[in-house]
């Protein structure tokens, strides 16, 4: 997995999935581990993503692409 800032993660936590976005990268050819700011707490964490994590570049739907960061 390789993630560039601005992307967006979903991870399987208990049943649901926790969506994220990646605000930090610290590894040159983006490998984990990643900060994510998450959207249900607004919290930001660092994250070695599991195998079944799902990583994108788009918008989740739903969501504004302006949303403030």
């Amino acid at each position: 997995m390789r993630a560039h800032i601005g992307d967006w993660i979903a991870i399987p936590v208990e049943g649901h999935l926790r969506r994220g976005r990646v605000v930090a990268v610290p590894h040159p050819d983006g490998s984990p581990p990643y900060r994510v700011r998450w959207l249900d707490d607004d919290h930001e964490s660092v994250v070695v993503p599991p195998p079944d994590a799902v990583l994108s570049c788009r918008t989740p739907v739903g969501l504004s692409a302006n949303r403030k960061e």
